[in-house]
């Protein structure tokens, strides 16, 4: 059983910072590809940023140079610090990773989501 947790969404004013965490539990052997998403209503889920397998990272262009990705290997964890927040970055932010666990099964997994809302 794969588990990815999310926190630290919340409210804050435009200009503002949040950093939110992932956390991946259960039986883990390797994660590999690790992103953050995310979906407003009526709207298709985004890619927001990313780490591939092999460590190099990617940003959509809207959040390149106010956001930043990084993980913590040890902890099975992925963060994303958002600065200089914009009332568009309002969305549910959803944590994604591909994961084989030592049973051997390789999964694309998310977390629950976490609601960021930027507003004043």
């Amino acid at each position: 059983q794969v588990q990815l947790v999310e926190s630290g969404g919340g409210l804050v004013q435009p200009g503002g910072s949040l950093r939110l965490s992932c956390a991946a539990s259960g039986s883990i052997f390797s994660l590999s590809y690790m992103g953050w998403y995310r979906q407003t209503p009526g709207k298709q889920r985004e890619l927001v940023a990313s780490f591939s397998g092999g460590g190099s990272t990617a940003y959509a262009d809207s959040v390149k140079g106010r956001f930043t990705i990084s993980r913590d290997n040890a902890k099975n964890t992925v963060y994303l610090q958002m600065n200089s927040l914009k009332p568009e970055d309002t969305a549910v932010y959803y944590c994604n990773s591909h994961i084989t666990t030592w049973g051997g099964s390789l999964g694309n997994y998310w977390g629950q989501g976490t609601q960021v809302t930027v507003s004043s």
